[in-house]
C-alpha cells in the first residue's frame, strides 16, 4: 500500500517531546527540547515548550500543540484576574489546579500533557504533572512526552533530594539531551527556566553542546552552511 506523503504534512501538529520539571533547595528547574512535528515531518526543530503563565510560574507543554496552547492561554488570562482581585501573585498551586480544572472538564477533547513548575513566597518552589485525563500531581520531579519512556530509569537511579541549582540544571539538561538521543519525536535545543526567590532565569543550550550517547553522530555543517560560507570548503567525512 503506497504511503500518502500529503497526509504527514497535515497532520496535526504534535510536540513529540521530553518536558521535565525538578525541584531544588532553592527552587525548580524546568526543561525541554525543541521538535514539533508534523507526522513524520519536523514542523518546528526550535520551538519553545516552557510557557510563562505568571512572574513565578510557568509550565512545561507536550502533546497537541493546539490544545497546550489554549489551555496555557486560558489560564493565563485567569491569573491574570486573580492577581487584580487578589493583589498579590498567584501561589504555584492555584496555577496548577486551574490547568488541573479545565484539563479534566475537557479531558475528552484535549491531548495535551503539563507540567507547572514555579516559586512562592509561601511553599517556595513546586512542581505539579497534570497528565492527559486531567489528574493532578505534586511530585519532586516530573517527566512526560514521548521521551519520558527512556527516562524513568536514569532518574531512579540519580534523583536525590536537596540539590543545589546548578546540580538540579546539569540534571535537566543531561536528562533531555539522552531522551532525544533515544527519542525520534525529541530533538533540536534544550531549554531550560530556573525559578526561585530571586527571580528566573532562561538558558539556552544548542544541539551541537549537548553531550553525545552511545552510537550518536558527531554534528556537522549541512551543505547549505557550507555554500553560504564565505570561503566554502570540502565538507569532512
Amino acid at each position: 500500500m503506497d504511503h500518502d506523503a500529503t497526509a504527514d504534512v497535515n497532520a496535526p501538529h504534535s510536540m513529540g517531546t521530553t518536558i521535565i520539571g525538578v525541584t531544588y533547595n532553592g527552587g525548580v528547574v524546568l526543561g525541554a527540547d525543541s521538535r514539533t512535528s508534523t507526522g513524520m515531518y519536523v514542523a518546528n526543530r526550535a520551538s519553545d515548550k516552557i510557557t510563562q503563565l505568571t512572574d513565578n510560574v510557568y509550565i512545561c507543554r507536550s502533546g497537541s500543540a493546539a490544545d497546550s496552547q489554549i489551555v496555557s492561554d486560558y489560564v493565563r488570562y485567569f491569573l491574570h484576574q486573580h492577581t487584580i482581585q487578589l493583589g498579590q501573585p498567584a501561589t504555584v498551586k492555584v496555577a496548577a489546579n486551574l490547568v488541573r480544572l479545565l484539563s479534566y472538564s475537557n479531558k475528552n477533547m484535549l491531548q495535551t500533557g503539563i507540567i507547572v513548575g514555579g516559586w512562592d513566597k509561601y511553599e517556595g518552589g513546586k512542581i505539579y504533572g497534570i497528565p492527559l485525563g486531567g489528574t493532578i500531581l505534586e511530585q519532586p520531579f516530573a517527566i512526560g512526552g514521548s521521551g519520558s519512556s527512556y527516562l524513568y530509569g536514569f532518574f531512579d537511579q540519580v534523583w536525590k533530594d536537596n540539590m543545589t541549582k546548578d546540580e538540579a540544571e546539569q540534571l535537566v539538561v543531561k536528562a533531555v539531551s539522552l531522551a532525544i538521543a533515544r527519542d525520534g519525536a525529541s530533538g533540536g535545543v534544550v531549554r531550560t527556566v530556573i525559578i526561585n526567590e530571586e527571580g528566573v532565569t532562561r538558558n539556552f543550550y544548542p544541539g551541537d553542546k549537548l553531550p553525545l550517547w552511545h552510537d550518536e553522530l558527531e554534528a556537522h555543517d549541512s551543505l547549505l552552511d557550507i555554500l553560504n560560507a564565505s570561503n566554502p570548503e570540502p565538507m569532512s567525512t
